[in-house]
């Protein structure tokens, strides 16, 4: 069998904003919902792929005419599946599938009109009757049983003060209990049980307390059967909307399906509680409660459980997951600590770039973050995997770009007119150092340890980390760490408290402290932030803004050392989509929504002019101009010598040569034109990279990203005649389970060889990629089967 060309190496997610979207189911896997995919995770394997994509769609349901807000589903007795699903439409409707192609039968069979936004359970009543529990806005739950073939409406369960946001059955000594959680803050147990006939002589006994029981009867082919609903505890423990309820899924023991009476609730106060019923009394009670102190997000959409019950995960208001596991050397009811866990933006990914020594990614998106992920390899693994160590930047505008101008030193655009400039504080350097195995003293000697702070945070109501040295960080005391005294000591200013991690940390910490101090701001531009780029020397960043006129599409060079303005490079009359400078640091090469490319030329300094200055060298008109629709994309082979540009016309150019003569301004630049054919690739091509090592027959080696979300490879062999295309050889794409669900917006290649930390000379290279649909992912490519 062939090696494979492309594999995926890693994917960084995250759930949707939205209930119900996180599912773990009975053979350990989450499911869960990003942007308008569904990711499978396995929390329990570090192995390389801890993503699976390879579903295939059986069967589409379609009938709804609104968003579906909740969906579940059983097997009947015939094994068919029964599913129940709810949208704001204000219905329900019931589907029988099969598994049987033949038998596909996608229509709904039955349709509940209950005028109200609505959270769907299903479940077998007695002994094999399904009964719906649906929960809406009108602040009750309604039950529907099935008979005859249809659905009707049994019962109507009051009680809650609000919305009723979540119902969960369980199945119990031939009983069913039903949970239902309420934006009332409260949680509601139902006991719901058959009822062989009237029990006349509890009732006439007035010693005896029972809770009140509603009755509703059944009939299912002339057999009539009666059941009794009652309520059987209120769970008061949560101080917000309670978003989500879930049972310890059922498991066999001694051939019996045992249902461990555990319920998992998560609120909006950003907290889980495991409840369970107290041996002896059987009063249910508050047995964990894990979440999050302090900060300002907003709490929890949902809560799942794992199968053994030795795992919880909540999904945040913020996409996050957030897992905890229970020790497994402690007794029962032991300790839980939080476990490390995928992560990812949740919402667009607009740029990304490799650090210098290709160790780390760092990633900026439209969520108004910037995110660092860096391999991992768990104590005793074979494998590394690769997470979230880092959030530099957390900030109060949507990001665009952003340019690494350092080891631990980079430059960010958002939609404002200002760039910010980072710097890596002492303590990111010291836990990267832990996590990646690379010697500290190294790490520091990259740069101004002695005067590094050791960390950051953001004042209230401001959008610049402020940098955090050793002598303000206040030691919390075992007292304050329980209990804040106050709402002020809560929620400091100055909260940042130093980190000494052996692992990935979780989403509190990735919020709190593990930002990067704001060294500089520059200002000059006069609209959003578009594109950044620096150059190899890291002494040159080029930046551009949005602009719909000449004068603002002007390009900004700004010095690294002095973070002044050296020069501005007006050239385009629209905005510059992206810019590249050549790896010698000689050429810059801006592509524009005018359709055109401007290359820009370092000019040899001077005592008089030590400062870098580039003039313009070659660019396209609109009578040379061969691209017909804006150019997105633009990258420079490796040795200088060829640039490419990628456009909305769905064309792949490459142009030269660019070959620089030291003989003075006096000689004209030799003509740049296409070296290449023109490539068609099909779709609108919105992104493109040069790999950095060459293909072992010299010809080059490119990324193609397009806007439908696949990634292509090409060889391109500038000795063969472009005439009849046959310079261009397609030798790989990503397949459907690997392609980006919508537009990549960049590809960069990592700098080095290897698909691992220690794999340096290897046939492999990595290619990251940023795309629309929230995620970033990391592909290795094997030369060798190209």
């Amino acid at each position: 069998m062939a090696a494979p060309v492309i594999e995926t190496c890693h994917v960084a997610c995250c759930a949707n904003r939205t209930p119900n979207v996180v599912s773990w189911g009975r053979g350990g896997t989450i499911a869960f919902g990003t942007c308008n995919s569904v990711a499978l995770y396995d929390p329990q394997v570090i192995k390389k792929y801890n993503f699976c994509w390879k579903l295939a769609v059986s069967m589409e349901c379609k009938g709804h005419t609104g968003p579906v807000c909740a969906v579940d589903a059983i097997y009947t007795e015939d094994s068919k599946i029964l599913v129940a699903s709810s949208a704001s439409d204000s219905t329900v409707r019931l589907w029988l599938c099969s598994d049987t192609k033949e038998d596909a039968d996608t229509s709904a069979f039955h349709l509940l009109c209950v005028y109200a936004r609505l959270h769907a359970c299903v479940k077998t009543l007695f002994p094999t009757v399904p009964i719906l529990a649906c929960g809406g806005d009108d602040s009750r739950v309604h039950l529907y049983v099935q008979a005859n073939n249809q659905f009707q409406k049994a019962m109507t369960l009051q009680g809650h003060e609000d919305w009723v946001r979540g119902v969960a059955w369980a199945s119990t000594g031939g009983e069913l209990l039903l949970a239902s959680c309420s934006q009332d803050s409260l949680i509601r147990l139902w006991r719901l049980r058959a009822k062989s006939g009237p029990d006349t002589s509890a009732e006439d006994d007035h010693t005896i307390i029972k809770m009140k029981e509603d009755i509703f009867e059944v009939k299912e082919r002339d057999v009539s059967s009666v059941f009794a609903v009652s309520l059987e505890t209120v769970l008061a423990g949560h101080e917000n909307w309670v978003y989500g309820v879930h049972w310890q899924p059922p498991f066999y023991k001694g051939g019996e399906l045992q249902q461990p009476l555990s319920l998992l609730s998560a609120s909006m106060d950003k907290t889980m509680i495991l409840w369970a019923p107290e041996e002896g009394s059987g009063i249910w009670i508050e047995q964990v409660r894990v979440g999050e102190v302090g900060g300002n997000t907003l709490g929890f959409y949902g809560c799942q459980m794992s199968p053994d019950g030795s795992m919880i995960v909540a999904h945040a208001f913020h996409g996050a997951l957030h897992l905890w596991c229970k020790d497994q050397d402690k007794e029962v009811g032991g300790e839980w600590r939080p476990g490390v866990v995928i992560s990812g933006h949740f919402n667009a990914v607009q740029d990304l770039s490799w650090d210098p020594e290709g160790e780390f990614i760092l990633s900026v998106g439209s969520d108004q973050t910037t995110r660092l992920f860096t391999p991992w390899r768990k104590q005793h693994s074979e494998q590394a995997t690769w997470h979230e160590i880092s959030r530099p930047q957390i900030h109060g505008y949507d990001m665009q770009c952003l340019a690494m101008v350092g080891r631990f030193q980079f430059v960010s655009g958002a939609d404002e007119k200002v760039l910010r400039v980072f710097q890596a504080p002492r303590n990111f350097v010291e836990n990267f150092a832990n996590i990646s195995g690379i010697p500290k003293q190294k790490l520091l000697t990259s740069s101004d340890s002695a005067n590094l702070p050791e960390g950051a945070s953001t004042p209230a109501l401001g959008l610049s980390n402020k940098a955090v040295f050793q002598g303000d960080i206040v030691p919390k005391t075992n007292a304050e760490e329980e209990q804040f005294s106050s709402v002020s000591d809560q929620y400091q200013e100055s909260y940042f408290h130093p980190l000494n991690l052996t692992e990935p940390p979780p989403e509190d910490h990735l919020l709190q402290n593990t930002l990067w101090p704001e060294v500089q701001k520059l200002y000059g531009h006069g609209f959003e932030m578009f594109c950044l780029v620096s150059d190899s020397t890291r002494t040159v960043v080029a930046s551009a803004c949005k602009a719909s006129k000449a004068e603002h599409a002007a390009v900004l060079l700004w010095s690294t050392t002095t973070w002044r303005q050296l020069q501005s490079l007006p050239c385009h009359t629209l905005t510059v989509t992206q810019m590249a400078f050549s790896p010698d640091a000689q050429l810059l090469l801006a592509v524009s929504r005018d359709r055109t490319w401007s290359l820009w030329r370092r000019n040899p300094t001077t005592s008089e002019s030590p400062e870098p200055r580039f003039s313009l060298y070659a660019r396209t008109g609109k009578d040379t101009a061969i691209h017909s629709r804006i150019i997105w994309s633009c990258d420079w082979s490796p040795d200088s010598k060829y640039f490419v540009t990628s456009s909305r016309d769905k064309k792949v150019i490459v142009w030269g040569p660019c070959i620089l003569e030291n003989s003075g301004d006096s000689v004209p630049p030799p003509e740049i034109k296409p070296c290449s054919s023109i490539l068609d690739v099909g779709d609108s091509a919105t992104a493109v990279a040069f790999c950095p090592v060459l293909c072992s027959d010299n010809s080059y080696l490119l990324s193609v990203g397009l806007e439908c979300g696949r990634i292509l490879l090409y060889r391109w062999s500038p000795g063969q005649e472009p005439a009849g295309g046959h310079d261009w050889s397609s030798c790989g794409e990503t397949d459907a389970s690997q392609s980006h669900a919508l537009a990549v917006k960049r590809l960069r290649w990592r700098p080095r060889a290897g698909r691992s930390e220690i794999e340096e000379e290897s046939s492999w290279v990595q290619l990251a990629s940023a795309s629309v649909d929230h995620s970033v992912k990391i592909f290795n490519i094997n030369k060798q089967a190209l």
